[in-house]
């Protein structure tokens, strides 16, 4: 292999990757993502120290220790395109050397978790749950740009829900892509407080999570739609903005990766949460209890 051109692998001046501005010796093999930049000190509040932190744009890192245990916490800012930047950019510190721009020959596998805030699409998955993705479907298009090769589960996803649309005979404004989590951070969360599905992303916050204020949405029914869907023993649960991406870079790259939320509406009975910080506080929480 040729060495990474300079307009692919853009590297500052001080040796820091292009968007997020920070070195390869600034990561751990734990990555927690959090959408909200306010979040990472909500986050590095429960770490016994802290190295750094710096922030380039909306990314904000930091790294720090839990014990003996180095974790980092990034914000990567709203939306699949954010998410297209950290991902690849997480993957390039740790596997490519920067020196010669060539690919290590030993990779090195991140654990990838996001820490976010979502809509529940059921009546039935309250507002307050926690919700942890074993699947993601991308509403966004972002993963319909790389070559992915699905795993025999995420196969069995896009066959399932690719056969529920034609049964309704509903074309979807894109074409749905479709992920797993990694099996390992899903065993982690099998305790009662952790509601298990899987999570639609979204590639806006209005029309295309059935918001309408004056702009219609063009799948005013989505919802009831795709209530009756099930797959693996598991319903669409949730509506958000960044999982499949996050899920289906990670597959690529050879990373783990697994979404939590806290959910903060159901959309179906029009109920948001009273303390959406208290929630917050409760997703964090409830991570590190398990996660640590």
């Amino acid at each position: 292999m040729q060495a990474l051109k300079n307009a692919d692998l853009i590297i500052n001046p001080d040796g820091s990757i292009y968007h997020l501005g920070i070195r390869p010796e600034d990561i751990a093999d734990t990555v927690i993502l959090v959408g909200d930049p306010q979040r990472v000190a909500k986050v590095t509040k429960h770490f016994d120290s802290i190295e750094f932190t710096k922030q380039k744009r909306e990314f904000i890192t930091s790294t720090g220790r839990i014990g003996n245990q180095r974790i980092t916490c990034l914000a990567t800012g709203i939306g699949v395109d954010n998410i297209d930047i950290v991902i690849n950019e997480l993957d390039a510190l740790v596997n490519v050397d920067f020196e010669t721009r060539m690919l290590k020959e030993q990779h090195r596998t991140l654990n990838l978790i996001r820490l976010g805030t979502s809509g529940a699409i059921r009546s039935d998955l309250p507002v307050e749950s926690l919700v942890a993705a074993d699947y993601g479907i991308g509403f966004d298009g972002l993963m319909l740009f790389y070559h992915q090769q699905l795993n025999q589960k995420a196969q069995g996803l896009q066959s399932s829900f690719n056969g529920f649309l034609k049964e309704l005979n509903f074309d979807f404004p894109i074409t749905p892509t479709y992920s797993h989590a990694s099996q390992q951070l899903i065993d982690l969360f099998q305790g009662a407080e952790w509601r298990h599905g899987i999570t639609a992303t979204a590639t806006g916050f209005y029309a295309p999570q059935n918001r309408m204020i004056r702009a219609k949405s063009i799948v005013p029914d989505l919802f009831n739609l795709v209530e009756p869907f099930e797959y693996d023993n598991l319903h669409l649960t949730n509506l958000e903005m960044e999982t499949s991406a996050i899920y289906g870079l990670a597959s690529i790259l050879g990373h783990r990766a697994l979404a939590l939320n806290v959910i903060l509406a159901n959309r179906p009975t029009g109920a948001f949460a009273k303390d959406p910080k208290a929630l917050e506080r409760k997703l964090i929480r409830s991570f590190f209890e398990v996660y640590i």
